[in-house]
Order: C-alpha cells, then sequence, then structure tokens
C-alpha cells in the first residue's frame, strides 16, 4: 500500500478509535472531583457541598442512574443541582430513581434549559460560531412534574429566590436565578447585599456561568457560585482545554474551582451526563463535586 493511501485510512481509523471511546467509554467513566474552598469564617469546622450539573436523563440509561444513586453514601451537608437534569419527556422517573436517595439530604435546585425544553439535533459546527442569542427549542418537558418532586423531599426551588438554613451547623444563605441561556434570568429579583452579620455563608446558584451574573453574585457578597451548563467543553483537546463553553466564559474556566474576586469563588461542574444528540466526551468525563468548604 502506498503512502498517498496508507495516510488517509489512518486518520480515518484514528478517527473511528477516537469515536468508539468516547462513546463507548469516557461518557460513563464517571469521576468524583473533591476539593477544597476556602470560604468559612474563622474556627467554622468544614462543611460539604455535592454540587450535580447535567443530567440529561433519558430511559435507558442504567449506568448513569446507578452511579448517581451511589454518591448518597457520601452523606453531604448539603445536595445542590444545578439544572439541566432532563433530555427526554419521559426522563421524570428516572431522575427521581437517579436522585432518589440523595433527596433525604438538605438540598436546593435551580433549572436550565433542558429541563423546560428538549434537546434538538443540530450541526455541532454551530458550537464553534459566535453566539447570536437565537434560540430553537425543542419539546415542552415535564419540569414542573420533577419540580414538584423535588421541593415535596424538601429541596429548596431557588428560581428567582433566596432563602436561609442552617447547614453544618452554619447559617447559609442560598439564591439562584433561572437559565440565562434562555435570557430567563433575573438577578435584579433577588439583588441586594448578603447580612453578614446574619449568616456565615452566602452561595449562589446560576445553570449558566454568565460572567455577569457571576459579578452581580459577587458584588451582593455572595462567597461561591456553583454553575454547570458548559460540560467541561464535552470535547477537550489535550494540553489545550476546551474549545468553547457555550457561554460567555472564557474556555479557560470551562470546568473547576475559580477565584473570581479576592472574596468570591466560581465552581463549573462539567456534569453528568450529554444531548442525546451528541452522546460523546473525550478528555472530559462526566463528573460529579464534592466540595468542602473550609475556613478562609
Amino acid at each position: 500500500m502506498n503512502a498517498a493511501v496508507a495516510a488517509p485510512l489512518a486518520v480515518a481509523a484514528a478517527g473511528v478509535a477516537a469515536t468508539g471511546y468516547a462513546w463507548g467509554y469516557e461518557r460513563k467513566a464517571f469521576r468524583l472531583r473533591r476539593v477544597d474552598v476556602p470560604v468559612l469564617p474563622s474556627g467554622a469546622r468544614p462543611v460539604t457541598v455535592l454540587h450535580l450539573s447535567d443530567l440529561h436523563i433519558t430511559p435507558g440509561q442504567p449506568w448513569k442512574v446507578d452511579w448517581v444513586r451511589r454518591l448518597a453514601r457520601l452523606e453531604p451537608d448539603l445536595v445542590v443541582d444545578t439544572g439541566d437534569n432532563l433530555a427526554s419527556a419521559y426522563g421524570v422517573p428516572c431522575a427521581l430513581d437517579a436522585l432518589g436517595p440523595l433527596l433525604d439530604r438538605p438540598g436546593a435546585f435551580v433549572p436550565g434549559s433542558n429541563d423546560w425544553f428538549a434537546p434538538r439535533p443540530k450541526n455541532p459546527a454551530r458550537y464553534l460560531l459566535p453566539d447570536r442569542g437565537r434560540r430553537v427549542h425543542g419539546q415542552r418537558l415535564p419540569w414542573g412534574e420533577l419540580r414538584t418532586a423535588m421541593t415535596a423531599r424538601g429541596w429548596y426551588d431557588l428560581t428567582h429566590r433566596r432563602v436561609v438554613d442552617t447547614v453544618g451547623g452554619l447559617r447559609v444563605e442560598l439564591a439562584g436565578v433561572s437559565d440565562a441561556h434562555l435570557n430567563a434570568d433575573h438577578y435584579e429579583r433577588i439583588a441586594g447585599p448578603v447580612d453578614r452579620a446574619a449568616t456565615d455563608l452566602a452561595i449562589g446558584l446560576s445553570h449558566t456561568p454568565e460572567p455577569r451574573l457571576v459579578d452581580s453574585f459577587a458584588a451582593d457578597g455572595f462567597s461561591l457560585v456553583l454553575s454547570g451548563h458548559t460540560h467541561g467543553g464535552q470535547l477537550r483537546v489535550p494540553f489545550y482545554g476546551a474549545l468553547v463553553t457555550n457561554c460567555g466564559l472564557d474556555r479557560r474556566r470551562a470546568r473547576g474551582l475559580w477565584p473570581w474576586t479576592d472574596s468570591c469563588w466560581l465552581h463549573v461542574s462539567a456534569g453528568l451526563g450529554t444531548s442525546p444528540y451528541a452522546p460523546v466526551r473525550f478528555a472530559c468525563p462526566p463528573e460529579a463535586t464534592l466540595l468542602t468548604l473550609v475556613p478562609r
């Protein structure tokens, strides 16, 4: 075989192998990340927060359901879900099965766009182009059914809401907005400075980590903002990282914990799932994160 024929065949074979790995293995290779976040008052005991995002559940994903259920063994002080739980009109029972044992823990959540609307097939190359803000929605999803089930078990729906509760022995303020990817965020509904005399810590939730939202939380005195949406880039280039974030966040911070200001941190989850129309991950395994909050 001459070089002119061998080279294209080698490239094709490599592409097939990479696709097989990304679809057959990595999208199911769940990881639990652990990270310390220095946000608590001096002398406070550590508090654990389990951050889940982008479950994108559909029927027929027992490997995902089983893995998420086992996270209850961590016994976190708080569970935070930053949205995009659904990817199918039939996904609510699957999501509740996955989250079931965790719903016995204190929890809070905000929705993502794929809680309201099902994903649609699209050209993946569109993600590499500038976001013009145009949205084409899929079918409506039964988000109200899932939301009602979670709140019935005691989790807070933080859609444009602020609450204060005791978490791990500390007074913690929690606040959230709806999804900026749908232009449904209205931070002005929850705006206002954190009452530091009445709380030990304030945590903000937004499915999409739009910088203007993180700036708003930080300006009001929130010490930690939790988001998802990016899938960590989903297809990352080794030694380069994410190509896109699908929002205004820079690609360097597509996943993980990052200092936003001197007094506020941002954590972006790479998420647990994918769109059913792009069921692959490369150099970006699905994940949940156990954040251990420690004194500054």
